[in-house]
């Protein structure tokens, strides 16, 4: 199992990403996804999730997570971000009575 997030970076407050996690190495459409953020000194916590079917809680009412089956990527679109919102986010797969992370990709948000 393989999860590869991109996207993050630097933006300014107010500002868009979208983060994509490229899966492979499980049947991606089976899977339900997640993407965590972990602040410094904080603990990881869960951003979003979208099932296999589909179905989506944003627990951050400015993000949206979305999934594209045939591409097996997940995405996070973050608007309006803040400085708050600064982390490292991880994808995160359930599949098969198991759980999968990325590595993770840094957000910064800061003028």
């Amino acid at each position: 199992v393989q999860l590869v997030e991109s996207g993050g970076g630097l933006v300014q407050p107010g500002g868009s990403l979208r983060l994509s996690c490229a899966a492979s190495g499980f049947t991606f459409s089976s899977s339900v996804m997640s993407w965590y953020r972990q602040a410094p000194g904080k603990e990881r916590e869960l951003v979003a999730v979208v099932t296999s079917a589909g179905g989506s809680t944003n627990f951050v009412d400015r993000f949206t997570i979305s999934r594209d089956n045939f591409k097996n990527t997940v995405y996070l679109q973050m608007n309006s971000l803040n400085v708050e919102d600064t982390a490292v986010y991880f994808c995160s797969a359930r599949w098969a009575f198991k759980r999968y992370w990325g590595q993770g990709t840094q957000v910064s948000v800061s003028s």
